[in-house]
């Protein structure tokens, strides 16, 4: 049987050496054998087939744990292996799918404003609920969650004081939703708020660094939604029938999953999946929060929920209750629901909010 060193090996299947050494790590392509005394990795030239089946379901876009299961598939049973790439495919194209329609509502959508004038986004306005529940197992709740007509906000807390710690960090934001918003600077004045929070939060945990909250808000301008974003609670966006996140998980599992060291499904069983790189602590500073600006449009729902919705309901569940439910109202009381018929393992907080028409008040 022929050997390769690792230089040989990723030349020939067009790996380089760094996606090598991270396959070997997560058991995916491991060496044929390693040199006990200089560690130093050997890869026999059978093993060519299976790392060039690596790199085209890549290049697929296909998630490691799924291209593990390929790979053994592929060991075994070729036409299963080519069943499962199939699935992913499909997939693929049902999510582009949706993606396609969304740019061409969003198209249709510039094209009948082209001077950007926005009249008909000038008189729109939030139907919202907010509610939030301790679960089934908790003994107490963590959470807050808030909404009104221009701000709609979740806080997750933990550590002894995390309770006061959420809700001092939305007390701190709920000036602005009778705060004139200015026309330009809207997210320094969303900044400026939540240095006010992180100053309640410090207050609220007594000195503490084992006390803090995330927190995810977005601030409503009349045409637009400001966001920021700490932790790991979730901003979603309801459009055309299809579901977008538009935060990202400050965990320690999701930089693992950017760095392609852990795959979405191993994140869900991860030991570390709570553990946060971002939030406001009692700690002096916290992180810097993420601040964007999101256009709205007639039709939207937009849903913020901590990790107790998030982490026990799948998204085409979640996706499900927002298209089906109903006004804001019914809606986030069956999504808290379903987390509890799932085990309700912590404390579960959302925010649903509609964009429609100034004077609308179906659905309310």
């Amino acid at each position: 049987m022929g050997m390769l060193t690792i230089g040989a090996f990723a030349r020939a299947c067009r790996l380089s050496p760094k996606a090598l050494r991270l396959y070997d790590q997560l058991d995916l392509l491991r060496p044929a054998r390693v040199d006990p005394d200089t560690g130093y990795r050997y890869y026999a030239t059978a093993q060519l087939e299976q790392a060039r089946l690596v790199v085209w379901l890549r290049r697929l876009g296909m998630p490691l744990a799924e291209i593990r299961r390929v790979c053994l598939l592929h060991d075994r049973d070729t036409t299963s292996a080519a069943r499962e790439i199939r699935a992913h495919w499909a997939r693929v194209e049902a999510e582009t799918a949706v993606r396609r329609d969304l740019a061409a509502f969003l198209i249709a959508h510039l094209e009948s404003d082209p001077d950007g004038s926005g009249e008909d986004t000038a008189m729109l306005e939030l139907r919202y609920c907010a509610h939030s529940d301790t679960g089934r197992v908790r003994a107490a709740n963590q959470d807050t969650a808030y909404a009104g007509a221009r701000l709609l906000a979740v806080a997750d807390g933990f550590g002894p004081a995390g309770a006061p710690a959420s809700s001092a960090a939305v007390e701190a934001l709920r000036f602005l939703d009778t705060e004139e918003i200015p026309a330009g600077g809207v997210l320094t004045l969303l900044e400026d708020a939540v240095r006010g929070a992180e100053q309640a939060v410090r207050d609220a945990a007594g000195g503490s660094d084992d006390v803090g909250t995330t927190l995810t808000a977005l601030l409503w301008t009349g045409s637009r939604l400001a966001l920021v974003h700490l932790g790991d609670s979730r901003a979603y966006v309801l459009r055309q029938g299809g579901l977008f996140r538009i935060t990202h998980d400050h965990t320690v599992v999701q930089s693992m999953i950017d760095e392609g060291r852990l795959t979405a499904e191993e994140a869900v069983s991860h030991p570390q999946r709570a553990l946060l790189l971002k939030a406001l602590t009692g700690a002096e500073p916290s992180a810097d929060p993420d601040l964007r600006l999101h256009d709205a449009h007639p039709g939207d729902r937009y849903l913020l929920c901590s990790d107790g919705l998030s982490s026990v309901l799948p998204e085409d569940r979640v996706r499900e209750l927002l298209v089906s439910s109903g006004s804001p109202q019914r809606t986030v009381r069956a999504l808290v629901g379903a987390a509890n018929e799932a085990g309700g393992p912590d404390n579960v907080s959302c925010v649903v909010a509609d964009v429609v028409a100034a004077g609308d008040r179906a659905g309310v």
